[in-house]
């Protein structure tokens, strides 16, 4: 995979850029490459390089990713002032709802629609989604898609005023935990231990929420990239990010490894008939 500067305009050329609607709403989806879906939901501030680097981890790994437009421009490096405006503006937005426990983020209808458009272009068992940040929690919910076989939660901060909150509705985690023992499927959640917006709560929630379905990985602050974009350092200013700002790219290092099993977590679930549990 060509190397790229993470702190300069990505321009996504290796992306086909894509108007979806879906339930008439109109989003633009970046997809690229062939094999099984995957979908991969970006954190705040937008698409960034690190997000777009990550996708094309996916796409190298063998599969189609769809990189659906939340936020922020496209390619667009992190920047502080931009980023903080973003921020302010996802956090009192309806479709978000970034507040408040108990029920979905709105996004999520839109999401698993693109789910299930994804397994009908690309086929194969299913569909993996991975969410990050404000999405970190979406790709649980779109499990209400049939096609959704592997949904990866990468730091799940929402809601933002209840550090153990799931933001779903019960009737749906019900569903949703069903589903799993029904279908012997997993969840994998990750996050840094000091992480300020996604808290040991959380994931003891899901974890009562899910038992042994949600597969919890935490990682050392020591582990996080200490070279991030100032929006990171001074807005989020804990270790976060596990895949994309936070992770380094280099053999032996906690962030990678967390990147090659969410990777080989698609690989199974998506490229096999046979769900054998993990």
């Amino acid at each position: 995979m060509q190397t790229r500067q993470l702190d300069a305009y990505d321009p996504l050329e290796d992306f086909e850029p894509r108007k979806i609607t879906l339930d008439g709403t109109t989003k633009m989806v970046h997809v690229s490459g062939k094999g099984p879906a995957v979908i991969v939901i970006p954190e705040v501030p937008g698409i960034s390089p690190h997000v777009a680097r990550f996708a094309r981890w996916v796409r190298e790994a063998g599969f189609a990713v769809y990189v659906p437009s939340l936020y922020g421009r496209d390619g667009e490096p992190v920047d502080l002032e931009v980023g903080q405006a973003i921020f302010k503006r996802v956090c009192v937005s309806a479709e978000f709802r970034a507040f408040g426990a108990g029920g979905s983020a709105p996004v999520t209808k839109w999401l698993r629609g693109l789910a299930g458009l994804a397994h009908n272009e690309c086929g194969g068992p299913g569909v993996g989604a991975i969410g990050m940040c404000f999405s970190g929690n979406f790709a649980l919910s779109m499990m209400l898609e049939p096609a959704m076989l592997a949904p990866v939660l990468s730091q799940p901060a929402l809601p933002l005023d209840d550090d153990a909150g799931l933001q779903i509705a019960s009737d749906e985690l019900n569903a949703i935990k069903k589903r799993l023992d029904e279908e012997n499927l997993t969840v994998m959640g990750y996050r840094f231990e000091g992480d300020r917006f996604c808290k040991a709560q959380r994931f003891a929630a899901y974890q009562e929420a899910l038992g042994d379905r949600f597969i919890s990985h935490v990682l050392p602050d020591s582990a996080a990239n200490p070279h991030v974009p100032e929006f990171f350092e001074k807005v989020v200013q804990t270790p976060h990010n596990v895949v994309t700002v936070h992770l380094i790219d280099e053999e032996g290092q906690p962030t990678r490894k967390a990147r090659d099993e969410i990777l080989a977590f698609f690989a199974l679930r998506l490229r096999t008939s046979t769900l054998d549990g993990r």
